[in-house]
């Protein structure tokens, strides 16, 4: 977990948080290029939503934050609910309450 500036947050995220704000960083999540394009993505994105959320429930973190490394995996995660932040186009996060809903 880290604490980031409002600054660097997307609308949504910083709406009625503290500033700094706790958020979880989700490292690298891949495909192999043979395995692309059967849902392993969101599958791994699942689960590591589902430990943030376990983690969520002691360190109080209120969202997700993904450097993403590409423009095609940037546009992975907008359609999976995140949103770019306004001063770091490569980055995108999500609420812990939208990530919720992100898993029905």
């Amino acid at each position: 977990m880290v604490l980031i500036a409002q600054t660097l947050s997307t609308g949504k995220v910083k709406r009625n948080m503290p500033d700094p704000i706790p958020v979880m960083i989700i490292g690298r999540l891949a495909v192999d290029l043979n395995w692309q394009g059967k849902r392993i993505g969101k599958a791994l994105l699942r689960d590591a939503i589902l430990r943030t959320l376990q983690a969520s429930e002691i360190a109080r973190i209120r969202a997700i934050l993904v450097e993403a490394i590409s423009e095609e995996a940037k546009q992975f995660y907008e359609k999976c609910g995140f949103t770019v932040s306004p001063i770091a186009p490569m980055t995108v996060m999500i609420t812990i309450n939208d990530a919720i809903s992100s898993l029905t």
